[in-house]
């Protein structure tokens, strides 16, 4: 594992992050991390960014699902908490 963590990003909600190197990309990816980064408010997902085999990346936001363009992981995390800014206003 490279990273995990998790904290609270307000009175109600936190941020639950992980990602580590896997050997080759997962089946439908073209790099070699695996990640899932959640803000999780009132004990409900409300936004994840992952990358689940055979789907590639992508994002859920509250029911819906959306491509997201990997650009590496410093610009996966700021992605990440620009959504969640956006969402905790």
């Amino acid at each position: 594992m490279i990273y995990q963590d998790r904290f609270d990003v307000s009175e109600t909600a936190f941020v639950d992050m992980i990602f580590w190197r896997v050997p080759k990309p997962l089946a439908g990816g073209v790099h070699a991390f695996k990640y899932r980064f959640a803000l999780v408010d009132h004990d409900i997902c409300i936004m994840r960014f992952d990358n689940e085999a055979g789907k590639g990346d992508h994002k859920h936001i509250g029911k819906r699902e959306f491509a997201y363009d990997f650009l590496g992981l410093k610009r996966l995390q700021s992605d990440f908490f620009d959504e969640v800014e956006r969402l905790l206003r």
